[in-house]
């Protein structure tokens, strides 16, 4: 059983989680969160501690800031497209099981404070930014480093938010270019 409770979107997402793992969820309810989420969130962080496991797509990033913002401290999992997709629908009910436990033992925390060693120019430099492949090229170095899809801006920020060390972000890129990227 962990010790944190899984903060999702919905029934389906609960399931999938409850096939992977021992674990407690919290559902949004889709991509609002009302009052009583909140509070529900709140008391769980207090208690028990939060991982974010939102959908890798637009309303599951936009789930995500909402919490975040409100929640400094969560732990937050995190699924590529491709591991969350089936039959063209993305969702974490679309893992398999071995996915969501990857997800789950690759967590990542936010933390505020502190200098960031990546910067947008490290983005340029490795083509994450205005290259015409920079939406893939986030997508494969966001695996690498366990911090999901994101845009430009984003992706940034995750990388600072996780703290993600230059040493770390070169280790990804070496193999995002081993795996033939260029």
């Amino acid at each position: 059983m962990l010790k944190e409770i899984i903060v999702v979107e919905g029934k389906s997402d609960t399931a999938a989680i409850k096939r992977a793992v021992e674990a407690e969820t919290i559902e949004t309810g889709g991509s609002a969160i009302n009052q009583a989420v909140y509070e529900k969130i709140r008391l769980a962080l207090e208690r028990r501690g939060v991982i974010i496991f939102t959908d890798p797509d637009h309303a599951g990033e936009r789930l995500r800031r909402l919490i975040t913002a409100r929640f400094p401290g969560c732990k937050q999992a995190f699924l590529s497209q491709e591991d969350a997709t089936r039959n063209g629908d993305v969702g974490i009910e679309n893992a398999t099981p071995e996915m969501i436990r990857k997800a789950l033992d690759n967590l990542k925390t936010d933390y505020q404070a502190g200098e960031a060693e990546i910067t947008r120019d490290d983005l340029m430099d490795a083509g994450l930014l205005v290259h015409p492949d920079a939406a893939a090229r986030r997508e494969a170095m966001g695996r690498l480093l366990g911090i999901g899809y994101a845009n430009g801006k984003q992706f940034l920020k995750r990388c600072q938010m996780f703290q993600i060390t230059r040493k770390e972000f070169e280790k990804a890129l070496k193999l995002f270019r081993d795996e033939g990227f260029q």
